[in-house]
């Protein structure tokens, strides 16, 4: 059989590794490299992802796929800090001491934040897809633990949009997270970065498919039994794209999913100046809702001087000049010289992933539906918070699919 996946971020390469051995595959990028959001900028000697990454130790598909990819000696387990910028202030939040420090909760308050995070463990996210993790968080908790710790949270993840984010995505986070000691989150990270995973899984795709670079997806057509991929002809295609980015070219008819844009400023600094701090959400106003120092998770030594990511997103178009505002704002917020900054990228996605607003669950877009198959941070795997994982998952899942109906849609 012949089979076209449009996209070559992780979930189409997945599907790749799994359908080349037994049919032809090609896959259509857009871009000059495969890795889509998991791809990296190149600095000197070293790579660092385009958009900050780790792993769970739950994440079952990626650390099996490591293992048969034969990396799996480069994964580490590092300890992931977090914190909150308020008021001008730091305020590291890792350990008890730390947390009974901030000043911005009660007693009362940490206290059914903490069983709230116990709790998430076992309660069912699905069932909370029809309200909104505001209204969850007020009802359970409060206004003050609201607008004082989630706020941010949902503010750094999701912009404008974060009234309409469902409890399901946030319950769903919450457990995911929970796994905690006194000094931190227990992360994973490749040795050399994620572009290892995908330099060995383009290789292993690769092998026996052909792989289309600065190819978009510009004509689809039915003809017949087969589908018009631009010039070419196949008998099943796989999408790892939003459905609504291939409408522009007559893709099926589906309705548009809830996504939005990502804005990703990546800074080589001389100094560290989050005191520590991995992921530091910002309270305070700012073009950008959390501050990432990569090298307070990664040890620094490996990286000519200390890496920081400034993350935001957006939905519609990206306002001008967006990195120079964000880097002013950093600058001027932390004390940072301007002749502190060694190098700087920016990388921005229109399309970096879908927003689980309220009744997402419903709008889950099937592995096969309207005569392609599909896979992505769309997926069921990726319900309710997209991951590595979740992007893996789906990729296997639908080559299973589209084994399983040998292409018939």
């Amino acid at each position: 059989m012949k089979v076209c996946i449009i996209g070559g971020g992780l979930a189409g390469l997945a599907a790749a590794l799994r359908l080349s051995s037994w049919n032809e595959v090609d896959i259509y990028e857009k871009k000059d490299h495969l890795g889509g959001c998991l791809s990296s900028h190149r600095v000197d000697d070293y790579c660092i992802e385009q958009y900050y990454h780790h792993c769970f130790t739950q994440d079952h598909h990626l650390l099996a796929l490591l293992s048969e990819l034969r990396v799996a000696d480069r994964l580490e387990w590092l300890s992931g800090t977090t914190g909150y910028y308020a008021g001008g202030t730091i305020y590291p939040l890792n350990t008890p001491a730390e947390i009974l420090r901030y000043p911005l909760l009660s007693l009362m308050d940490k206290a059914k934040l903490a069983l709230l995070t116990v709790r998430s463990r076992k309660m069912d996210s699905k069932s909370l897809d029809s309200i909104t993790a505001r209204e969850f968080v007020i009802s359970e908790l409060g206004e003050s633990v609201y607008s004082s710790f989630f706020e941010p949270l949902m503010r750094s993840k999701f912009g404008d949009l974060r009234d309409q984010v469902s409890a399901a995505w946030l319950v769903g986070r919450i457990a995911i997270r929970s796994n905690r000691s006194l000094s931190g989150e227990r992360l994973g990270y490749l040795r050399g970065g994620f572009q290892v995973l995908v330099d060995a899984l383009s290789e292993a795709a690769g092998r026996e498919c052909t792989v289309r670079f600065n190819d978009p997806v510009t004509r689809i057509a039915r003809e017949g039994r087969a589908w018009r991929i631009n010039d070419r002809y196949y008998d099943a295609v796989v999408s790892t794209v939003p459905p609504q980015a291939l409408s522009h070219a007559g893709g099926p008819d589906l309705p548009a999913l809830p996504y939005q844009g990502a804005a990703c400023l990546t800074m080589g600094i001389d100094e560290q100046v989050t005191e520590g701090i991995y992921w530091l959400n910002m309270k305070d106003p700012a073009p950008y809702g959390a501050v990432i120092t990569h090298t307070n998770f990664v040890p620094v030594e490996r990286y000519d001087g200390h890496i920081v990511y400034l993350a935001s997103y957006f939905t519609g178009n990206l306002p001008a000049r967006a990195d120079t505002v964000m880097r002013d704002h950093f600058c001027r917020t932390f004390n940072v010289p301007e002749s502190s900054i060694r190098w700087e990228r920016m990388a921005v996605e229109p399309l970096a992933g879908p927003v689980f607003s309220t009744g997402y669950r419903d709008m889950i877009l099937a592995y096969r539906a309207k005569g392609f198959f599909w896979a992505g941070m769309f997926s069921p795997s990726n319900y309710p918070e997209r991951s590595m994982e979740g992007s893996i998952a789906a990729g296997f899942a639908v080559a299973e699919e589209l084994e399983r109906t040998g292409g018939e849609t």
